[in-house]
């Protein structure tokens, strides 16, 4: 060995080679913590696995697709086979049962050309390309259903028409694998041409039709090949929501999504090169005929029905994540048996109700006004929430379109105490710093432009009567326009349409603009009948609902509590309902209500209420066990628009203190309970104070009031004493004289009771 060798030998044997060792044995040390996790998670495993659970999958699918046969499938036989929903009272008598299915199979060569383009163009532009499946939404659809995010997902045409023809609509993942693969197997063994003539033939379009033709016939009342590529289109974009999509039935939302969807189905047919672009241009909205009832839902019954259809789709769109289409494809037809709230002995008193004090009166042949008037009530327990009686026009086969739910006339005046009820849960005050309550003295004259508003606004009184200076209470009682928009500006009109949306309306699509004060948006008898039944219960949002139970031999179908959380404040709720008494007892329901010899003690809160061009009118009122809001709607008998009811019935114009109240009162007193009171938690309002009656004067001040404790409102004498225990009689216990003003009043349009306060004045400006 030589020299060198033995110091290099030395060397590793030595001191100095020591840390080498040391560094090398603890890099050793890490590798072999850091291998272990390697070892578990490697590229390779990972890969591996993955490929692994593909090649699974792959597996099951083709397992799946060689045990899974394409069924017998028959649409006529489907048909046929389909059993007829029941429908009982409340009390388990029968109802109704609706009808047969209304469906007939036609050729595909008996459909336009143009026509069964439009189907392709609104549901899968690909469908003449594809393989029949849409891998993407399905797995989409399946990855929803199987993680709770609603059971949903993209099918191609022959997806629906694989669910329509050989399947059931239930959306489990065990069935949409089955609609895949039937519908690859469906694609291969059929034509295009095939399956798009099985689609529009199976598919629901609403109105009861099943089919394209039954659908033409249902909407423009022509046979399918008749159908025009306008009406197509229409069709075609029903399909996604049939009853939201009804115009005849659409509320403004609805035709305006519609109208889009009409719209998008033109479109993509000129952007496929099957329409001309100039064609398309010149084209216009197909508006649908007026549908017709079903045979079998005469009178009331159809209206009933189709309540108790729509909220049982709705609590299925809620409980199993499912689209509205699919939801009235699952209901309709489908062999449910459904219960209703609806009280026998109520159903038939308001129905009686209704005859009596107003359609008895209209005779078309003496006045052609009297053809168009339209009458919807809704009446509801506030305690439970339930719907007990219903009416949606005088027959479901002669109008189809329930008044009772229709939302497309202003409530005028009935949305007042919404504003109150808002003033007060806000602790709102007056733009002179003080609390607004019952007894708050606004200035009630005519025209006074609002203060605070950064919108230009002064409406008129009915007749543009001036009231100087009154409180809340008497402005409520005489219904004065000028006081409520200054309040509604004072509350913030944002608080205001939010109380109402708490209350139940609909105020999606409104403006915060103090002409909303006077109630320009629409509103059902429904929605109005929700929201007194709200204040009624003390402030616990009640959702009015008709379904008592839904039973199916495949499914239960929870219903949910129509009794809700505490959305106004106890005392808030009961100071309203104090104060709406002295509307009957004291302001425009006197007459109707408070004089009405059948009351028999019970105490009354309502409101009343009359659009400025006579297109409604309204009472809506309640007991404390009854909560009922009835309306009439101005409609022209032929071609269904709004229209004026001027001298309907022999009377100047219809106000809500007129035949709304007299059906309210006679309907009531005949089914309310006589023996209870409100019990109210509150100090202020007309059922614990009296209220003060106002001279009509010329001009006052514009002044608001300094200081309401100080400042005496011009008014006459309480008419009675307070009472805190004891509802209000029946009649005044003093008369009321009025002294006539320096300068006399504007003549009113109609005869004012005695006492110079109006009967129900209008809203003006409530204009549609």
């Amino acid at each position: 060995m030589g020299r060198a060798e033995e110091r290099r030998a030395r060397q590793r044997g030595g001191h100095r080679a020591a840390p080498t060792s040391r560094r090398r044995s603890s890099r050793a040390a890490g590798k072999t913590g850091k291998s272990g996790i390697r070892r578990l998670f490697t590229w390779r495993k990972i890969l591996g696995t993955f490929f692994g659970l593909c090649l699974l999958g792959i597996g099951a699918f083709i397992a799946l697709y060689l045990m899974v046969e394409v069924p017998n499938g028959n649409a006529a036989a489907q048909a046929a086979q389909r059993q007829s929903n029941i429908y009982k009272y409340s009390d388990g008598t029968v109802l109704a049962r609706d009808g047969k299915v209304n469906r007939e199979i036609v050729d595909l060569s008996k459909v336009p050309k143009d026509v069964r383009y439009t189907f392709v163009a609104a549901e899968n532009k690909t469908f003449y390309t594809d393989a029949g499946v849409d891998l993407k939404g399905t797995a989409r659809g399946l990855i929803n259903t199987l993680s709770g995010k609603g059971k949903q997902g993209g099918s191609t045409i022959t997806q629906q028409y694989v669910k329509n023809y050989y399947l059931d609509q239930d959306q489990t993942v065990t069935r949409k694998l089955k609609e895949l693969v039937i519908a690859l197997k469906v694609d291969r063994e059929k034509s295009k041409d095939d399956i798009l003539a099985g689609y529009i033939n199976t598919s629901y379009y609403g109105r009861g039709a099943y089919g394209i033709q039954a659908a033409a016939q249902a909407y423009y009342r022509v046979d399918a090949e008749k159908l025009t590529v306008e009406q197509g289109a229409y069709l075609a974009a029903l399909l996604q929501a049939p009853s939201q999509y009804d115009w005849s039935a659409a509320s403004d939302t609805g035709k305006r999504l519609v109208t889009q969807r009409w719209n998008y189905v033109l479109n993509n047919m000129v952007e496929e090169g099957w329409l001309d672009k100039a064609k398309r241009d010149a084209m216009e909205f197909p508006v649908p005929k007026e549908p017709k009832g079903a045979p079998g839902l005469d009178g009331q019954k159809g209206y009933l029905v189709k309540l108790a259809n729509q909220q049982l789709e709705q609590q299925l769109m809620k409980q199993e994540g499912i689209s509205q289409s699919e939801a009235e494809a699952q209901v309709e037809n489908q062999g449910w048996t459904i219960t209703l709230n609806i009280d026998k002995k109520k159903q038939a008193q308001l129905e009686k109700a209704v005859k009596a004090q107003l359609t008895s009166k209209l005779d078309p042949k003496q006045r052609p006004v009297d053809e168009n008037v339209q009458a919807g009530a809704v009446s509801v327990d506030p305690k439970t929430g339930k719907i007990v009686a219903l009416y949606g026009g005088e027959d479901y086969l002669k109008h189809y379109f329930s008044n009772a739910t229709r939302a497309d006339y202003q409530p005028a005046s009935t949305f007042k105490p919404v504003i109150l009820a808002a003033a007060l849960e806000e602790n709102a005050k007056t733009q002179d710093d003080k609390p607004i309550n019952a007894n708050t003295i606004y200035d009630g004259t005519s025209k006074r432009p609002v203060k605070g508003s950064d919108i230009a606004f002064a409406p008129e009184n009915e007749d543009d009567r001036d009231y100087g200076d009154v409180t809340v209470q008497t402005a409520m009682n005489k219904s004065i326009n000028s006081v409520f928009a200054q309040m509604g500006v004072d509350v913030g009109m944002d608080h205001v349409l939010s109380m109402a949306s708490k209350l139940g309306m609909d105020t999606a699509d409104l403006k915060a603009v103090p002409a909303q004060t006077l109630g320009t948006m629409g509103a059902s008898p429904l929605q109005m009948a929700g929201v007194y039944a709200t204040l009624d219960n003390h402030g616990k949002k009640v959702t009015p609902t008709i379904l008592k139970s839904a039973e199916h031999n495949t499914r239960t179908v929870d219903m949910p509590d129509p009794v809700g959380d505490q959305v106004l404040t106890p005392e808030a709720a009961d100071t309203v309902t104090s104060v709406l008494t002295g509307v009957v007892d004291d302001g425009t329901a006197r007459r109707a209500v408070r004089d009405n010899s059948e009351r028999d003690g019970r105490p009354v809160a309502g409101k009343t209420g009359t659009s400025d061009d006579n297109k409604s009118a309204w009472f809506t009122g309640y007991t404390p066990d009854l909560v009922t809001s009835v309306g009439l709607f101005g409609e022209d008998a032929k071609t269904s628009a709004q229209t004026k009811m001027y001298g309907a019935g022999g009377e100047d114009r219809v106000n809500g203190g007129g035949f709304p109240a007299q059906i309210w009162a006679a309907y009531t007193f005949g089914v309310s309970a006589e023996d209870t009171k409100f019990d109210l938690d509150t100090d202020q309002g007309a059922a614990v104070k009296p209220s003060a009656k106002p001279t009509p004067i010329q001009r006052p001040s514009q002044t608001p009031s300094e200081d309401p404790t100080t400042k005496e409102p011009t008014s006459e004498p309480p008419t009675s004493e307070p009472s805190t225990s004891e509802p209000p009689t029946d009649t005044p216990t003093t008369t009321p004289t009025t002294s006539p003003p320096t300068t006399p009043p504007p003549t009113p349009t109609t005869s004012p009771p005695a006492d110079g306060a109006p009967e129900d004045p209008p809203d003006p400006g409530a204009r549609q």
